[in-house]
């Protein structure tokens, strides 16, 4: 079967039947179980979710790689070739505390690099997905914000740093409130992303290697959206870059200086 011939559309009826999958189960009392650590959390409705979009997935590109975060699917991006990366919640922690910020996060790449992104955060009733050359929320047309004075503006100090890490997730937070007017965190990756994209941050950063899954239809979004995302070098993000960097533009220098300090 050939690719989808509107790949803006298949993603986003992707992560749409994810996300209703999962929406179905949130706040149900699903029993919760751990993976590499005590905040790795997973459950059913995460690998439900999945086989859900996996299936929707096979139906519009039935050759396609699929990278997903749970069970089988393969767990680094092709370099050539069409993928789907898909994570169906990315923010599970917050999903098993009933807290509202989870994301259901749907890419599809060629050779590499993102073609089209949606990712929904259905219990607040928010989608973002590329269409037409640019990012809609909720069908309305989208853009990074404008603001270039940094204490004007939030950023997100993201991706979870492990325990034996956290004087990096410290001086990740001091490099955040000593530049910029607020700091935010929501719990999820792509939902931090996806509020890049549409101005409700102004930026977010890690100095750790992302996972796909958490990372790629957000980067998207931005850059999409008419923002900036680099590595911690100033090189344009790809996949397998260590750090990531995103912003409006207008302050990348400022956020990717917060994001060199984490190190120093």
């Amino acid at each position: 079967m050939s690719p989808p011939q509107d790949p803006d559309a298949a993603v986003a009826r992707a992560a749409r039947t994810g996300a209703e999958h999962a929406r179905s189960l949130f706040r149900s009392g699903l029993a919760v179980e751990t993976k590499s650590g005590k905040t790795d959390t997973v459950t059913r409705a995460d690998r439900e979710a999945q086989r859900e979009i996996v299936d929707v997935v096979r139906e519009a590109d039935a050759d396609a790689a699929v990278v997903g975060e749970e069970e089988e699917e393969l767990k680094a991006v092709p370099e050539t070739g069409a993928a789907w990366v898909i994570d169906p919640i990315d923010g599970t922690n917050n999903y098993v505390r009933g807290g509202r910020t989870w994301t259901t996060s749907v890419c599809y790449v060629r050779d590499g690099e993102p073609v089209a992104a949606a990712n929904a955060l259905p219990a607040v009733g928010d989608t973002y997905r590329t269409r037409r050359g640019g990012v809609a929320l909720n069908g309305e047309p989208v853009k990074t914000s404008e603001r270039a004075d940094p204490e004007t503006c939030m950023v997100c100090p993201s991706v979870w740093w492990p325990m034996d890490r956290r004087e990096e997730y410290a001086r990740a937070t001091r490099a955040v409130v000593e530049r910029f007017g607020d700091l935010r965190r929501p719990g999820s990756v792509q939902a931090a992303l996806a509020w890049t994209a549409a101005g409700e941050l102004d930026g977010v950063l890690t100095n750790v290697a992302v996972n796909p899954w958490d990372s790629l239809a957000g980067v998207h979004l931005v850059r999409e959206a008419g923002g900036t995302v680099t590595d911690l070098e100033g090189e344009r993000w790809t996949h397998d870059s260590r750090g990531l960097v995103a912003s409006n533009g207008e302050i990348h220098e400022d956020v990717l200086a917060a994001a060199r300090d984490i190190e120093t």
